[in-house]
């Protein structure tokens, strides 16, 4: 195994109601269903990442790579959310904070071993996830927040995230890549 790529996101409905966004707003949510959604979220968003980086990292450690190639890389798929906030999802945008910051705790360790960590802070992709809202009446106000006028597609956040994963990546190991087309700035 050379590269592992963590891109898990989740939104959870906190009513049952089939709300693909899963807001859940410290004003207007009941304890139980706020809790329920940073435990749903917390569990998809960061520890899967957490767990999978351990398992692969001690794999990628153990058995040598391929002639070469480096030991191995891992990819985190944050989100922009973690830096901006998230108020009507806010397990969301701090689970992919903690995603931000664990990347960056892992570069540090495994550096020794050959392995880098790198991150991308994505903002709004054409994914099914955002598909509703994106063609909501909100839709044309998310595409105006980049100056491009638009949202990305999956294919270029695939693309972002091979670069990332090559051979000669390894000097942008910690570091957490904006990938928003200019939408937040930081």
């Amino acid at each position: 195994m050379d590269v592992l790529v963590n891109n898990a996101a989740r939104f959870l409905d906190p009513d049952g109601q089939g709300s693909r966004r899963g807001d859940h707003r410290v004003v207007d949510t009941a304890y139980q269903d706020w809790v329920r959604a940073w435990e749903a979220t917390l569990a998809t968003n960061l520890m899967g990442p957490a767990n999978l980086t351990f398992c692969v990292a001690r794999h990628m450690m153990q058995v040598p790579a391929a002639e070469g190639l480096p030991t191995g890389r891992v990819v985190n798929v944050g989100s922009r959310g973690a830096y901006r906030g998230e108020p009507e999802v806010p397990a969301y945008g701090a689970s992919k904070a903690g995603l931000h910051a664990f990347g960056q705790s892992m570069a540090v360790a495994l550096a020794p071993h050959g392995i880098a960590v790198t991150s991308v802070a994505p903002g709004f992709i054409a994914t099914d996830m955002a598909a509703a809202l994106l063609a909501s009446p909100a839709g044309d106000g998310i595409r105006a927040q980049s100056p491009f006028g638009r949202v990305a597609a999956p294919e270029e956040v695939a693309a972002a995230i091979v670069a990332l994963a090559e051979p000669g990546a390894e000097w942008v190991s910690g570091a957490v890549v904006d990938f928003n087309g200019a939408s937040y700035l930081r």
